[in-house]
């Protein structure tokens, strides 16, 4: 695509928001000779730009919004809107998060499960205990626990354990969730520790079985599907409220109503238990391999006088890190940030301590004045976040830390959906999006070499204050508040795209 080609494709593009003159198209037919300069195509288009503020306005947000754009290489503030008020930052968070761990943990960072075997191994046989031991891996999967499984037999050649079957999860504080003003039942809210599975979520499936139900919960992967006791559900005869849950001890209680069940349906359900779960899933699959184990129990303190004799390692941290950018995953956010905190000045053991080191650490680091985050993911909407904060972030992560390439690319779109294609304006960025709060936050690369840093934050606080519990799942108006915010994001990228350029 010529560059002159991909200017007519933005205009067509914002001649269909109602930004560009309806002369515009015959600026190639003006006469060669004038009192005054002609302006090119380019200039002119930039005069028929509506001012940012008349941009917020039309979109009727209720709420406050905080915006602003910058120029990269210069640290040049082009326009603003409520830069210093600080906002809820939603799932754009992670991007901190990303710096943060990228800075102290390094971007070849593994994480690493390991089994230890506190004994000798002779002809198959462990006389002592076996150690499951977590590393805080957010991504640890049940495929990699079945690989563990097969490289104990396989490998070490493992048959028979005389001894207990022990479980340590204190590389990372034990959590119920990450933010208790969510519903029970959001698979983006679980428990966490040192020892994860499949995001700490468990698949709940039924089936009408005639008047009754066939239930199971399982931890299922791409090939396995190990059904599991660490979580379980009852379906009870009634309509409301959906779901309910209670701490079983050893394992998580859930209930269902019947009146909000179909013919059959399925869904993930956070586990609060994750050690256990953890725990038995490997139990399960050690079997399989002619390994019977006893029942698993959690201990405080790693033995001594063990070797390690399987370890699995995660993918290298920069991977984990665009992945939980790109689906914006709340629990290897919240692991991938203690651990940092860990690493950088020892174990906590609330979440918010954790986020307290790292708004220091941003401070230090990223120049930011006012970041107050109380998680690492941005689920809690008690978190604030001001846009001048996070331009400066972007500013000094994009020269420092290597942040842009991790960031996923967005398009640019009208509000006709169409899509404004050219291969030299790009969007990198990471959204956020909560119940009447809305993010984004990155880079914008324009056709002449120029690149901006931007921040958008939008929240209906008292709305969003105003609703209950079960509400926050599914809450009347929310959709539409992030269909409109995101449009008015959407303006903003397409008018910087031609406002900035040359």
């Amino acid at each position: 695509m010529t560059r002159e080609f991909s200017r007519r494709a933005v205009l067509g593009g914002l001649a269909a928001t109602g930004l560009a003159p309806a002369a515009f198209a015959q600026s190639d037919l003006a006469p060669q000779t004038s009192l005054r300069p002609a302006l090119r195509g380019g200039d002119l288009l930039k005069t028929y730009q509506a001012p940012l503020s008349e941009l917020i306005a039309e979109a009727g947000l209720p709420g406050r919004i905080s915006v602003q754009v910058a120029d990269v290489k210069t640290g040049l503030v082009l326009e603003s809107h409520n830069p210093l008020r600080g906002l809820p930052p939603a799932s754009v968070a992670k991007a901190v998060t990303a710096c943060y761990a990228l800075d102290v943990l390094g971007p070849g960072y593994h994480f690493k499960t390991r089994l230890l075997a506190a004994g000798p191994i002779t002809d198959g046989r462990l006389d002592g205990d076996l150690v499951l031991v977590g590393g805080g891996d957010p991504v640890l999967d049940t495929d990699a626990v079945a690989d563990l499984a097969r490289r104990l037999r396989e490998d070490v050649g493992l048959t028979e354990v005389t001894g207990r079957f022990l479980v340590w999860d204190g590389a990372l504080p034990s959590l119920n969730g990450i933010d208790a003003e969510q519903p029970y039942q959001v698979g983006y809210n679980p428990g966490i520790s040192g020892l994860n599975l499949n995001f700490n979520r468990v698949h709940f499936e039924w089936i009408r079985n005639g008047s009754d139900y066939a239930v199971s919960m399982d931890a299922r992967s791409g090939s396995l599907r190990p059904e599991v006791k660490a979580a379980r559900m009852r379906i009870e005869p009634r309509r409301y409220p959906v779901y309910t849950y209670d701490d079983g001890g050893d394992h998580d209680n859930w209930t269902v109503a019947r009146g909000a069940l179909g013919d059959r349906g399925a869904r993930w359900l956070p586990v609060r238990k994750p050690a256990r779960y953890a725990a038995e899933v490997f139990q399960v699959l050690a079997r399989s391999n002619g390994i019977v184990l006893k029942a698993p129990e959690l201990i405080d303190t790693l033995p001594g006088g063990t070797r390690e004799v399987v370890v699995h390692e995660s993918a290298p941290l920069r991977i984990i890190l665009r992945d939980m950018l790109s689906y914006s995953t709340n629990i290897t956010a919240e692991c991938i940030g203690l651990t940092a905190t860990t690493q950088r000045v020892g174990p906590v053991t609330a979440l918010k301590d954790s986020a307290d080191a790292m708004n220091i650490w941003a401070k230090e680091r990223l120049g930011m004045s006012s970041v107050a985050l109380e998680d690492h993911s941005g689920l809690g909407d008690d978190s604030r976040m001001s846009a001048r904060d996070m331009v400066k972030a972007l500013i000094t992560a994009r020269n420092s830390m290597g942040l842009k390439p991790l960031l996923k690319t967005h398009p640019i779109r009208t509000e006709t959906r169409q899509i404004i294609e050219d291969p030299l304006i790009s969007v990198h960025a990471k959204t956020g999006t909560l119940n009447f709060v809305s993010g984004l936050g990155g880079f914008i690369d324009l056709p002449d070499g120029t690149e901006l840093a931007f921040a958008f934050f939008s929240a209906d606080l008292p709305r969003r204050d105003a609703l209950s519990r079960e509400q926050r799942e599914s809450p009347p108006g929310g959709k539409s508040y992030a269909i409109r915010s995101r449009k008015l994001q959407q303006r903003l990228l397409a008018r910087w795209g031609v406002l900035y350029n040359g």
